[in-house]
């Protein structure tokens, strides 16, 4: 195989008709076999032709070696002796399903016969007998290898004679167990009677011995003489190898003869001048590494300067600096070892300096004299300390400043109401010592001053808040704004540089193809990009300082940071745009919870104040004191805290609903009380009510004038006169005269203070609106069950229910019909339109109050529809004309006419007497079909007539009655 793959290349020969071309010479011709080719594939002969000059790494490297030797996997697996494939563990199973199939001859190939081999064979035949010639002269290659093999197995054999414990790796005498196997100790026995049988078994096993040491020696030998021209083959190699070596050594010691002129001449004097310019570099960064170490060893003076000024956001920057320093300029120097440590513990002081630092400031903002103004304490401080905090990440400063709130919110009142409490000499604060105590002592103007001072100090309190608190957030804002602009620079430096890297790309490839820049991009065709990368390429990094005196890249870092930390801007408040530093590492969503949880403790600081408000009043109404307040006291509290709690709003932006559902827990309290009084009142003065005319005071007419325009409020007391002004009989409501009772002007004046009263407190309308329809209920029930249901009689003690009484009853029930449509218009109008459904109310009051009065009208013609019955169920058509019995009537009609002609409209009137005739008609048709007196113009029917003239005459004759029409026509039974 490596005969075949000779390094020396096979001469082919240039006509197409030769395969190979043989050398003249026979000794080239003809070279004797060599021995161990697996071995040395190429070894010389000992000629000096085939031994170069000087090595050749070109031939050399090429030289075939046993790895260049390649195996077609499949082909080795695809054996076709079937009945061996069992014996191979790899084509055990792969093949022994195959099919043999004709394979069917390709369209494409032409049939091939021996004619196309004719001229072939002319040529290769004296080829062939060379060939011959040659196999004769040379051993034949099988035969030696048969030979070989016979031996082989020969040798083969006898080591099968020998033990397989002598050819184990780990044969040793020392084992006791292959000392046993090897000479057992039952030969060696000297017993009685068998030493002779003892002596001839140890010399058997001896001759046994030396039988194997024969037969392995003659193997060795054998072994030895196979071996025996390759070994001496290998000595004649061995010269020729030493022979290249020499040769080898002196080409290798010209050449480096070569190489130290040429260094001498051409390098030693350049890399001296580098080695040179080396060393001056690696001094100045000695020298700048030394200052470095001077600079960072001011640092802990420099920053226990700073903190002495409350320059925390200087301390902390200079300590990052110096750490920075530490870890990547200084990092190793043993004299620093532990200052990184004692910056450590230095920047966890400035924390607790800081936390201390903020919770002064806050104690001192909120505890200064609260004045009107409201200026922040200290702008330039509180921004420094926000920085620092911020800088920190001690994001919940913010809650120090919660808590000093509330514990001002407490002082406040406290202090407002000692203030107030030294003022006041009734109260003796020696024998009554808890403040809560000597406030329950004040009247309510004394108590009301100290609740208005209360509030006044609670507004200027939120404004302070407000104000400090702004000037946090805006700090907040200024680092969340230089966020987003270090980022969008950011991005701007990393388009550019993605272009910068896409030009130099582009200048790489023309160097690389052997094109210069000038010859690629024309005259001012140039990127700028390309300019600079290229001006940076052509400078040495190595390149020399300005001076001696330059400092290293960190330290021009910092120069450059603390010039831009000096720069202010006018726009951010005490300067804070040069606190801002490169590392406050804050993301976006934390600054956005920080701003928010800022805003959120300004709605806390409304909702303190709320809170302490709220306890402050819970304290003053544990006896009952707010609720015992009248109506104006009550409002004008009311008014009071709705204006707090409007300008809490106003300072905050949120509606806090602690006091306004304290407020609203006691004006429920007060509606009730303020209802069940009136309802009381209302109920007294019913059961005292004897229902007779009442005379109307001049303010009440005023009261009721009041209203005429369509606003409801209650008129203001005007001073007494001189002359005072006589009461009226009648009131006089839009030109209409009301007969009242005494109860229903009071009643009057009762719904007005509801309405007013929601005027003056919206927040209770709802509760106003269903109180009153109680009331207005209670009134028309009371009325109902007093006039009609003749209660009064018990009640009052009154003799009898006169059709007077119920006249000026339906007249006052009048009155209050006029005033619920003005009422109801009052409520809707404060009312939000979901509540408007409550409006229903009233459409059911004014239809009691409407049924009561038509009860009250058919009550009155029940009156007379009896009185009719009695008196012509007597009746006689008989002389002298007119009769008794019509008398009678006519009598009556009189005074029920008198009875209520002053007290209800003429039109009602005309109305109730319409009815009134209507059943004198009935009850007189029914007597006269009894008499069987008829329309037939007989004297019967004349004395009947007359007594109708009479009758008609009579009630025509009163007053407003004259243009009655009673159709007396329909007492006859009409003819069919």
């Amino acid at each position: 195989m490596a005969s075949s793959h000779s390094s020396s290349p096979v001469p082919q020969s240039k006509s197409s008709d030769a395969f190979f071309k043989k050398e003249a010479d026979a000794t080239k011709r003809f070279r004797p076999v060599q021995s161990l080719p697996d071995v040395c594939p190429k070894e010389p002969t000992g000629n000096p032709n085939s031994l170069h000059d000087s090595p050749s790494l070109v031939v050399d490297q090429q030289r075939w070696t046993i790895y260049h030797s390649k195996v077609n996997l499949p082909a080795a697996l695809n054996d076709p002796r079937l009945a061996k494939r069992e014996s191979d563990f790899f084509t055990k199973t792969w093949g022994v399903d195959f099919v043999d199939t004709e394979v069917t001859p390709s369209f494409y190939l032409p049939q091939i016969t021996k004619e196309h081999f004719a001229s072939y064979q002319q040529e290769i035949t004296p080829r062939e007998k060379v060939h011959e010639r040659c196999k004769n002269i040379c051993t034949p290659k099988d035969t030696f290898d048969r030979t070989l093999l016979h031996t082989h197995d020969k040798s083969r054999t006898d080591l099968e004679q020998v033990p397989k414990i002598f050819m184990k790796p780990d044969f040793a005498l020392e084992d006791s167990l292959t000392f046993n196997a090897v000479l057992p100790w039952s030969h060696f026995s000297t017993a009685g009677g068998k030493g002779n049988r003892d002596a001839a078994s140890s010399k058997l096993l001896q001759e046994k011995l030396s039988h194997y040491l024969d037969i392995v020696e003659v193997n060795i030998a054998h072994q030895i003489s196979l071996r025996s021209e390759a070994f001496f083959h290998a000595m004649t190699s061995q010269h020729e190898l030493q022979d290249y070596l020499r040769k080898t050594s002196q080409a290798v010691k010209l050449l480096r003869e070569k190489i130290s002129k040429i260094d001498k001449v051409m390098c030693e004097g350049s890399l001296r001048v580098l080695r040179l310019s080396l060393t001056r570099n690696n001094c100045i960064k000695a020298y700048n590494k030394l200052k470095l170490m001077a600079t960072v060893h001011q640092t802990q003076p420099t920053v226990q300067l700073l903190l002495s000024t409350s320059e925390y956001v200087g301390a902390l920057d200079l300590i990052a600096t110096t750490q920075e320093v530490l870890q990547q300029e200084l990092q190793g120097i043993h004299s620093f070892r532990h200052l990184g440590s004692q910056l450590c513990e230095l920047e966890k002081l400035i924390d607790k300096m800081m936390i201390a630092e903020f919770s002064t400031y806050a104690r001192n903002d909120l505890n200064r004299p609260l004045e009107d103004d409201c200026q922040i304490l200290e702008e330039e401080r509180l921004v420094s300390l926000v920085f620092g905090l911020l800088k920190q990440r001690k994001l919940n400063f913010y809650e120090i400043y919660g808590d000093e709130m509330i514990n001002t919110a407490k002082n406040i009142i406290k202090q407002c109401v000692v203030n107030t409490v030294s003022q006041i000499e009734e109260i003796d604060t020696e024998v009554v010592v808890k403040l809560a105590d000597q406030m329950r002592m004040m009247n309510f103007p004394q108590w009301f001053d100290l609740l208005k001072n209360i509030f006044s100090k609670f507004t200027i309190f939120l404004k302070r808040v407000k104000a400090t608190l702004n000037t946090i957030r805006s700090v907040v804002f200024l680092v969340l704004d230089k966020n987003q602009k270090t980022r969008d620079l950011e991005d701007t430096l990393q388009k550019n540089s993605a272009k910068e890297s896409l030009v130099d790309s582009e200048v790489a490839y023309l160097t690389h193809e052997g094109m210069f820049i000038s010859d690629a991009f024309g005259d001012g065709e140039l990127p700028a990009g390309a300019a600079d990368s290229a001006s940076q390429r052509n400078t040495s990094p190595n390149s020399e300082p300005c001076s001696s005196d330059s400092v290293s890249e960190p330290e021009c870092a910092t120069d450059s940071s603390s010039s831009k930390e000096h720069t202010s801007s006018s726009g951010t408040p005490g300067g804070a745009e040069m606190m801002i530093g490169e590392d406050m590492k804050l993301t976006d969503l934390e600054l956005g919870r920080l701003a928010n949880n800022i805003q959120e403790l300004l709605y806390n600081a409304s909702d303190i104040c709320h809170d302490r408000s709220v306890k402050f009043l819970m304290a003053r109404a544990k006896d009952g004191f707010l609720e015992k307040l009248n109506s104006n006291e009550f409002v004008t509290l009311s008014r009071l805290m709705e204006g707090f709690i409007l300008d809490t709003e106003q300072i905050c932006g949120r509606k806090s609903m602690s006091l306004r559902g304290a407020l609203q827990s006691q004006a429920n309290r007060f509606v009730n009380r303020f209802h069940e009084e009136r309802k009381t009142k209302l109920s007294l003065l019913l059961d005292n009510e004897r229902w007779k005319q009442a005379e109307v005071p001049a303010e009440f007419q005023d009261l009721v004038d009041s209203v005429s325009d369509g606003r409801i409020s209650l008129p203001e007391k005007k001073p007494t006169a001189t002359e005072e002004r006589k009461p009226a009989e009648f009131l006089i409501v839009e030109g209409q005269k009301y007969a009242t009772v005494g109860t229903v002007l009071l009643l009057i004046r009762i719904i007005l203070e509801y309405c007013q009263c929601v005027d003056n407190i919206p927040s209770i309308t709802t509760d106003m609106l269903t109180r009153l329809s109680d009331l207005l209920k209670y009134f028309n029930s009371r009325s109902c069950q007093l006039v009609l249901g003749a209660g009064a009689l018990q009640v009052v003690g009154l003799k009898t229910i006169t059709t007077k009484n119920l006249a000026l009853s339906s007249r006052c029930l009048q009155l209050i019909v006029h005033y619920i449509p003005i009422i109801r218009a009052h409520f809707e109008a404060r009312l939000q339109p979901k509540q408007f459904s409550m409006l229903r109310h009233f459409d059911h009051i004014t239809k009691d109050y409407h049924d009561h009065i038509a009860e009250i009208s058919a009550k009155l013609v029940a009156i007379m529809d009896s009185l009719f019955d009695k008196l012509l169920s007597k009746y006689e058509v008989k002389a002298p004309v007119p009769s008794a019995c019509f008398r009678n009537i006519c009598k009556q009609m009189a005074k029920m006419h008198e009875a209520i002609y002053d007290l209800l409209p003429e039109e009602q009137t005309q109305m109730l007497f319409l009815r009134i005739n209507a059943s004198y008609k009935l009850h007189l048709k029914r007597q006269l079909a009894h008499l069987n007196v008829v329309n037939d113009g007989g004297p019967l029917n004349g004395l009947v007539t007359s007594d109708v003239a009479f009758y008609t005459g009579n009630l025509q004759a009163l007053k407003g009655l004259n243009n009655l029409d009673l159709n007396m026509a329909e007492i006859w039974e009409q003819k069919r």
